[in-house]
């Protein structure tokens, strides 16, 4: 039976921007032809492959899995199941890192936990003058980061491993941020999720493990008057609050454009006993 464009997307069950976007990926070309053209016949082989990607859609599997890529900073970054799908959210940290790296001659800058690269790959090519490094304890995470370095052109020092225990240890940094696992186990968002690497988004707890770590082990990695920067629930601004402080940090909360409380940073102000 010969399929035209506007049989495929109304068939699809989807709705039209997600169906003509994954119509135009798998045709190549751009979603603004298959609007001016919609009596165009589509090839059999094609047409199966678009049912296929709909009918995964349909099931839940992200948009940006099945494109390859997602928009970050203005910045299209390659994707796989095996990252984090970057969200609108976290380019509020981007924006508070930014803020402090401008005020550095040579800032240097950590990433814990880096999955597709990009926050430490925007970081870098906002502030060219900045020395950024990147960690990941999944080796696909870090591979895909690179190569979204490399495509995008930002000069960044990729480590293995988990949190600190990927850097050398007289490392320092004058910011280290992160966007680590914060979800807490039993969470009804995580079957919306279900998708995405379950590593990335919960510590199988109560979802401050991970922030515990990064904030407990940031006093002996940052430089004097350095900043911590990390991204946590919207319900989780107290509770980091505490975390930092128990660490010798201090702590301000920042809101994102939805107005929850989504990003903390402070500064050492003592040596944690």
């Amino acid at each position: 039976m010969t399929s035209t464009v506007a049989g495929l997307l109304a068939q699809s069950g989807l709705p039209l921007l997600e169906a003509r976007t994954l119509l135009a990926h798998r045709l190549r070309v751009a979603r603004e032809r298959l609007v001016a053209r919609p009596e165009t016949i589509v090839a059999a082989a094609d047409a199966d492959a678009f049912v296929a990607l709909a009918r995964r859609r349909a099931l839940g599997e992200p948009l940006a899995y099945l494109l390859g890529e997602k928009e970050f900073y203005g910045r299209a970054f390659g994707v796989t199941p095996d990252v984090l799908v970057p969200r609108p959210e976290t380019e509020l940290l981007v924006d508070l890192a930014l803020e402090r790296m401008r005020a550095i001659e040579r800032p240097r800058v950590l990433d814990l936990g880096t999955g597709s690269g990009c926050i430490a790959v925007t970081l870098a090519l906002e502030c060219p003058a900045a020395q950024v490094t990147a960690t990941d304890a999944c080796a696909d995470a870090l591979a895909l980061a690179r190569r979204n370095a490399e495509r995008l052109g930002a000069a960044v020092a990729f480590r293995s491993g988990d949190w600190y225990d990927a850097l050398p240890v007289d490392a320092t940094f004058d910011l280290i941020v992160s966007n680590p696992p914060y979800v807490a186990a039993g969470d009804p968002h995580l079957e919306d999720l279900r998708f995405e690497p379950m590593r990335a988004l919960t510590d199988g707890l109560d979802g401050l493990t991970c922030l515990q770590a990064i904030a407990a082990g940031a006093g002996k990695r940052l430089a004097p008057r350095g900043w911590l920067l990390v991204e946590h629930g919207y319900d989780q601004a107290a509770a980091v609050a505490a975390l930092f402080a128990r660490s010798g940090l201090g702590a301000e909360a920042r809101a994102d454009v939805a107005g929850h409380l989504r990003v903390t940073l402070g500064q050492v102000r003592q040596v944690p006993v």
